[in-house]
């Protein structure tokens, strides 16, 4: 009988403070928050994303920066460019964004081809320019790069700022090291945007520093115009699909 009253007593005297955080029971906590849930939302997204793209058997992916005005030369040659690009039957790829994307988007949408955006959900919602047929968003910017990777029967730059640069790399990366197949040409356009970087990778990287091969610089093809674009995309089309396809 003593002895349980001294148990009472003790507890009643019992200092919570003095208990460390590690002994009292987790806070409930939300599952949407945990790393296990942005585990199966990044799941989703891949298996949502493919399904998406695997529609798109004759497609270009066209990269670009999301500053360029309607009135901007650079615009005017993605907007011809889309426009080229439909009549020849390819859809027309971006990142769904304005700029650059939207101009693409535009020329395709005039024509009344597959216009297509593969977006970002960012805080204040979707940048999604009105030129899209179809569209799907991304919550992850890695998860929408790669589908932007793997889209496409070809994949041309367009001058833009570090986001087009990173994809550029990151697509030529991704050949050179064998893990995405090659199904069609890599073309930057515009060489007074071009060029210098172009000529820094040649002289600096391959032959001063030795960092990259020689053979490394011919994934890609550096242009002028949508046109020359469009008939390097046709020839890399025919010769891997068949003439009869086109």
């Amino acid at each position: 009988m003593k002895e349980e009253t001294n148990k009472e007593e003790k507890r009643e005297n019992l200092d919570l403070s003095q208990i460390p955080d590690t002994d009292l029971p987790p806070a409930k906590e939300d599952f949407r928050e945990t790393f296990q849930w942005r585990i199966f939302r990044i799941m989703a997204e891949f298996v949502e994303g493919f399904q998406f793209i695997t529609d798109f058997d004759k497609s270009v992916t066209i990269f670009g920066g999301s500053s360029f005005s309607q009135d901007n030369p650079n615009y005017k040659k993605a907007q011809l460019f889309g426009k080229l690009l439909t009549r020849e039957g390819f859809s027309v790829i971006t990142g769904g964004g304005p700029g650059i994307m939207e101009a693409s988007n535009k020329g395709s949408y005039e024509e009344g081809g597959d216009s297509i955006g593969i977006n970002i959900q960012l805080t204040e919602g979707e940048r999604a320019n009105k030129y899209l047929r179809k569209s799907i968003g991304f919550h992850y910017f890695f998860t929408r790069k790669v589908m932007l990777s793997y889209a496409s029967s070809g994949y041309v730059f367009f001058p833009g700022g570090f986001g087009t640069l990173d994809e550029f790399f990151e697509v030529i990366t991704l050949i050179q090291t064998k893990k995405i197949e090659v199904k069609g040409p890599i073309i930057a356009v515009g060489k007074d945007f071009w060029e210098p970087l172009f000529k820094w990778l040649r002289e600096e990287l391959c032959h001063k520093y030795q960092t990259i091969k020689g053979e490394n610089l011919d994934i890609f093809t550096l242009v002028d115009t949508p046109e020359e674009a469009l008939e390097i995309i046709k020839e890399k089309f025919e010769e891997k699909n068949g003439r009869k396809q086109l």
